[in-house]
Formats: C-alpha cells, sequence, structure tokens
C-alpha cells in the first residue's frame, strides 16, 4: 500500500496545474511513493562523521583581483547603437502590458 494517497497525488498535480487521469493518479502514487523511499534510504546512509558538501571533489574558484580600468563614457557606449533613447539602448518591445 501506497504511503501517498491519490488525493495528496491530486493536489500536488492540482498545485503543479497538471491534469492527471484516475489511472495516471493510482500510477504516479505509486511513483511518487519509491521515490520519497529512495530519498529516505539516503538519509539514512549519511553519517554524523562525514562532512555536508556540494561536489564530490574539492573545488577551488579562481578570482583575480579588482583592477580599476577606464570605462566607456555612455556617449561612447551609445554611438554604435542602432537607436537609444533618453541615453539608455532603445530595443523593440516584447512583452504587452496586459
Amino acid at each position: 500500500m501506497s504511503s501517498l494517497s491519490r488525493d495528496e497525488v491530486a493536489h500536488v498535480a492540482g498545485l503543479a496545474r497538471i491534469q492527471l487521469s484516475d489511472d495516471e493518479l493510482e500510477t504516479f502514487a505509486g511513483q511518487l511513493d519509491s521515490i520519497v523511499g529512495f530519498v529516505a534510504s539516503v538519509s539514512e546512509v549519511a553519517a554524523d562523521d562525514i562532512p555536508p558538501m556540494s561536489h564530490p571533489l574539492p573545488l577551488t574558484n579562481v578570482t583575480r583581483a579588482d583592477e580599476v580600468q577606464a570605462s566607456l563614457s555612455a556617449e561612447e557606449a551609445l554611438a554604435m547603437a542602432p537607436a537609444s533613447e533618453q541615453q539608455r539602448f532603445a530595443v523593440p518591445r516584447i512583452l504587452s502590458e496586459d
């Protein structure tokens, strides 16, 4: 018997805006229950003497020192732009204001 009920799966599907048939609800209840069981088994393996990690290999972030350098003025940056407006790049509208 699945510890996740059909109603719980239907509730989660509703939150995700997914429409599922009755057969799919039954199938997914069993599958999601298996997934929850797999995740629980991983948490059982974790030992207190093993530190949590985000990656199995040690990683070092390669950074450089910040150096102040000359930058373009607004006029220089906009000089080659196809269109500008109020010292900004003018681009076509892609979203409506609904």
